[in-house]
């Protein structure tokens, strides 16, 4: 769980200089879409999930990816 929390507090913690970044590296999901998630990797995980159709597995994937270029 210690990898899940500090996941979670470096997304919160950098939300403000990356949201951009997750606008344009999950195009689908609207500028408001990426506000609703508050910054929160679990929301973000939910938000992939429902726009791009994917099993939580795909989209756990998709989500490390974006973590390895950007935080």
């Amino acid at each position: 769980m210690a990898d899940m929390a500090e996941s979670d507090d470096k997304w919160e913690g950098r939300w403000d200089r990356v949201k951009g970044k997750a606008r344009e590296h999950f195009g689908r999901l609207t500028d408001d879409e990426v506000e609703e998630t508050e910054g929160k990797r679990q929301n973000m995980l939910g938000k992939i999930q429902e726009k791009y159709g994917e099993t939580k597995e795909k989209a756990e994937e998709m989500l490390k990816e974006f973590e390895r270029k950007y935080l």
